[in-house]
């Protein structure tokens, strides 16, 4: 069976990000396509610790504005996306098509469709396939993701 890779650079914008795994999960239903076609997200390592950082911070601040009053409360929570969205580093999407040698017709149309539709157009898509010298990076990477 021949691996393809698609390899989307999402940006920082988290939206864009779950309008493509949206769509992507939308597809493995709806074709079922369950091992067929799978992804992974990569997050940029420098996001991960000030995520962690961020995330208590918000938590620590609840609980005393609750106690003083509401109005604070509900600004803390407008804060949380803010400092999140400045932690967040860019987003790489890694898209694995794994069809069957009598599927090259199925899999050409998918390595056609994906990246033409609009969360994957403007993310600068680039195609590996398994005879590209890279492939075994991008597998590696693939494989040490979530």
């Amino acid at each position: 069976m021949a691996q393809t890779y698609l390899l989307f650079e999402l940006g920082s914008d988290e939206e864009t990000v779950q309008q493509a795994r949206h769509k992507l999960e939308s597809w493995k239903q709806a074709f079922r396509l369950d091992k067929k076609l799978q992804y992974k997200i990569e997050r940029e390592q420098s996001e991960t610790p000030g995520t962690a950082e961020a995330k208590p911070e918000p938590k620590a601040e609840k609980p005393k504005a609750a106690k003083t009053k509401s109005k604070p409360k509900s600004k803390s929570k407008g804060d949380e996306p803010e400092s999140e969205s400045e932690n967040r580093g860019p987003v790489k999407l890694f898209v694995r098509l794994y069809f069957s040698g009598h599927e090259k017709l199925s899999e050409q149309r998918w390595l056609d469709r994906i990246p033409s539709e609009e969360p994957f157009k403007s993310a600068s898509p680039k195609i590996v396939r398994e005879s590209e010298p890279g492939f075994a990076e991008i597998l590696k990477q693939f494989d040490t993701l979530e």
